[in-house]
């Protein structure tokens, strides 16, 4: 249990008084640490103006934080003028009233007041009160602050990611490790809901994981995707394009600026412009212009275990590996097989024993509708595009049908992620 607890708007415009109660000036704001990993960041001074200069006190000359006064432990102090210093903040100046990110929500919400606690003799930060309720405690005359209020929407520090990047310190970066949690879509409507700054520090922080970065590309609207490429160089456009799904890819290629979309493809790797180009070749309504070229397959001759193991060599991601595609020596489709049905068979099975034969394809001209009528009819999570020859050259998985078919209205909107 904490030995303490504080509001920070109930400290700030208080009198810094020194240890025999004589007021030796105002305090302005208060200093913590953000970057010292998981802990609660620790307040190691605060700013206080005394004799018209703004001055800073130290943690360890400050006897006690109290909701109406700070209290110095001696009466003359040896002060130095305020200078930030790397990995600090100011919790009024860069907290207080700025978005933060809930991670354990993923929301973005706004500091309206923070909440310190005093552990093992040391104040931190413990969190934040996102309630309009707690920003209207300051506009009430001191006594009348109820910094005794119960905050019932408290967001814990833990589960909190700060945007930093309004704030002068080299050191501090938005972290990415929790972010890391979260999906690639829930990271796409925070970046959505953010501001033009916070999601570029959004995004700054995922690029660490380039992987992760493009699976965020992939999940954003177009007016973002464009907003958020547009500063970028041909270069960089291209390493994030190279690492998106092909027909995500091939989508964005075309939002962006037309004089810019070839020398973009000729940067991609060879394997990557080529399936890009023959995506682009197709009405995007069709079953052409959806399908994603890139699949899993089986030669028909394979059993369980062989096929288990190209399962665990793919480089696919999870989703696209639910359903394996059949081959025999010709090229033809046989069927499709259910990942979870390879999981459950006997290694020496023949992969041939289970296929779903029943299982329809579709032209690389089939339209929007049909696609969709055909998967709800057999119930199916991918349908195959197969070419006059009956050779597969790729498949429309259901949440590019379901993505295509919503209204307007329905589809993600920034600001779902503000709450």
């Amino acid at each position: 249990m904490p030995e303490a607890v504080l509001h920070l708007s109930s400290l700030v415009g208080s009198p810094l008084l020194d240890s025999s109660g004589e007021r030796l000036g105002r305090i302005e704001d208060l200093i913590a640490r953000l970057d010292l990993g998981d802990q609660l960041p620790p307040v190691t001074g605060l700013k206080a103006r005394i004799g018209g200069r703004e001055m800073f006190v130290p943690a360890d000359r400050i006897a006690a934080l109290e909701p109406a006064a700070a209290r110095t432990s001696t009466t003359k102090l040896d002060l130095a003028q305020f200078e930030r210093r790397p990995g600090e903040v100011l919790l009024r100046r860069d907290v207080l009233g700025r978005s933060l990110i809930n991670v354990a929500t993923a929301r973005l919400v706004t500091a309206r007041e923070v909440e310190l606690v005093r552990e093992a003799g040391a104040w931190r930060v413990a969190g934040i009160d996102p309630a309009i309720r707690a920003s209207m405690w300051r506009f009430l005359p001191r006594r009348f602050r109820g910094h005794e209020a119960e905050h019932p929407q408290f967001v814990p520090w833990s589960e909190t990611e700060p945007f930093v990047g309004h704030v002068p310190t080299s050191r501090l970066r938005l972290a990415s490790r929790r972010l890391a949690r979260l999906h690639p879509a829930q990271i796409a409507d925070l970046v959505e809901a953010a501001s033009h700054s916070e999601g570029e520090e959004i995004l700054e922080a995922v690029a660490h994981d380039k992987e992760l970065e493009a699976d965020v590309f992939e999940e954003l609207d177009d007016e973002h995707q464009v907003e958020f490429l547009r500063q970028r160089s041909d270069a960089e456009v291209a390493g994030v394009l190279a690492r998106m799904a092909s027909d995500d890819a091939a989508d964005l290629l075309l939002e962006i600026e037309q004089d810019r979309r070839i020398p973009i493809l000729n940067l991609l790797p060879a394997a990557k412009q080529l399936k890009i180009r023959q995506l682009l070749g197709y009405n995007p309504s069709t079953a052409g212009g959806l399908m994603n070229p890139d699949f899993p397959s089986l030669p028909a001759e394979a059993t369980v275990g062989e096929a288990l193991a190209r399962v665990r060599a793919s480089e696919l991601s999870p989703a696209q590996l639910l359903l394996l595609w059949v081959i025999d020596a010709a090229g033809h489709l046989v069927g499709g097989v259910f990942c979870s049905e390879l999981v459950l068979a006997a290694e020496e099975a023949p992969v041939l024993s289970l296929i779903e034969t029943a299982m329809p394809t579709v032209s690389p001209e089939t339209e929007l509708p049909e696609v969709a009528r055909l998967m709800a009819d057999f119930d199916l999570v991918a349908i195959p595009v197969v070419d006059g020859d009956d050779q597969p050259i790729g498949i429309v998985a259901v949440d590019d049908v379901v993505e295509r078919l919503l209204p307007e209205g329905w589809r993600r909107r920034a600001g779902t992620a503000r709450g």
